[in-house]
């Protein structure tokens, strides 16, 4: 150990550190701009902020050398000096190499006054080194906690559909990088939930997310982080996003909304996918995850507006525009039990008459009705399509008086 100063020797070093502190300053300053690039590039501003803290640190070491146990926390004090917005614009590893340089032009000034004094300044910048990584961290864990009240504050705004004009600047806020198109997933939250593990299973996909959670429900907001270009590979559509991103949520089902062109329009996507999920369990040998316009029967049975219209507006007024003749063979095909012989024989035609206005009615809407899930989905369709239709008649009908 190096031997003790007397009091005399120590408020001989004292005097001579205060007397250079305003060289060691300018020489600090002089050996940022040479050796960090990112320092000389800064606005004047900040780099005189950045020249506060370095003059604050080598103050704060001859008050620390001068009585090191009465001032313990002189260190933290350092960065006092700089303004709020510092924090944001100079990164944990740029403040380090801020004290490194500060310290190494103030080793090398007073490496010929004793071991005492270097042993002194090599404690007080580990000091120093503890103080920045406490700043940082009670700055990222105050923006962590503000980041997860803002997100869960805007997923619960695009479930309720109560979006108003601050939702941009909200969205934004909280970097979403999403571009285009978002679809929304709701399942069960699993008893171990990792969120940060999750949001890594996204950006693998390439895919932002914001998530909520709701007791036992887990909302997942997706959107494509990145813009695809002309010239590449289609990007993976949402159904084989869902399913890679499945591990991720409890047992129990996993519904997937419609795609919306942006993120303001999410809701429709979200009422979709949260409708679905309160009546997947209704069918029996539901996929996981299953999109939410597959149980278009048992929300419609359920009381869901969106998905009678959905119903009507894809499926049963395409077809009456279309050809009367396929609603009228797509009827007949159901209520037959989807039997193309009896079919025909009710319709007086030909079997292959009958595929053929089946292959149209696949080709107009997009529903195959040969396959028994889609069957039902047509076959509700119909049914609300004609009381819907039946009602509007009614109405029109004008009142005949006695």
């Amino acid at each position: 150990m190096p031997e003790r100063p007397t009091p005399e020797q120590k408020a001989e070093t004292l005097a001579w550190l205060r007397r250079i502190s305003g060289d060691l300053a300018t020489a600090t300053i002089k050996r940022l701009e040479d050796q960090l690039p990112w320092y000389a590039e800064m606005p004047p501003a900040r780099r005189s902020a950045v020249g506060l803290v370095a003059q604050a640190g080598i103050t704060s070491f001859i008050e620390w050398y001068d009585d090191p146990g009465a001032t313990p926390w002189i260190a933290a004090d350092v960065f006092a000096a700089a303004p709020r917005e510092l924090l944001r614009s100079v990164s944990l590893t740029q403040t380090l190499q801020l004290i490194r340089v500060t310290v190494e032009v103030t080793e090398e000034r007073v490496a010929g006054r004793g071991e005492d004094i270097r042993e002194s300044m090599l404690l007080y910048s580990r000091d120093v080194a503890f103080a920045a990584a406490d700043v940082y961290a009670r700055a990222a864990e105050a923006r962590g906690l503000w980041d997860a009240r803002l997100e869960a504050l805007v997923v619960d705004s695009i479930l309720t559909g109560e979006a108003d004009e601050e939702l941009p600047s909200r969205i934004a806020a909280l970097g979403w990088h999403g571009h285009g198109e978002v679809a929304v997933l709701v399942g069960t939250t699993p008893a171990q939930f990792d969120v940060d593990q999750l949001r890594r299973m996204a950006r693998k996909l390439g895919v932002d997310v914001l998530i909520g959670v709701q007791g036992s429900r887990l909302v997942l907001v997706i959107g494509r982080s990145e813009a695809p270009a002309a010239d590449e590979v289609a990007p993976l559509p949402f159904p084989e996003i869902a399913r890679r991103l499945e591990p991720g949520f409890g047992a129990g089902h996993l519904v997937l909304g419609p795609a919306v062109s942006a993120l303001v329009d999410a809701s429709q996507s979200a009422r979709a996918a949260l409708a679905g999920f309160a009546v997947a369990k209704a069918w029996r040998h539901a996929p996981r995850p299953v999109e939410a316009d597959d149980l278009l029967p048992e929300r419609a049975l359920a009381g869901d507006p969106l998905a009678k219209t959905t119903l009507v507006e894809r499926i049963f007024r395409p077809l009456q525009a279309h050809s009367t003749d396929l609603v009228t063979t797509l009827w007949s095909y159901l209520d037959n039990g989807r039997s193309l012989e009896a079919t025909a024989r009710e319709l007086f035609v030909h079997p292959n008459t009958v595929r053929y206005r089946l292959k149209r009615v696949s080709d107009v809407i997009g529903w195959d009705a040969t396959g028994p899930r889609e069957a039902l989905i047509l076959q509700t369709a119909l049914i609300i399509g004609s009381i819907g239709t039946e009602v509007t008649r009614r109405r029109a009908s004008p009142v005949r008086r006695p």
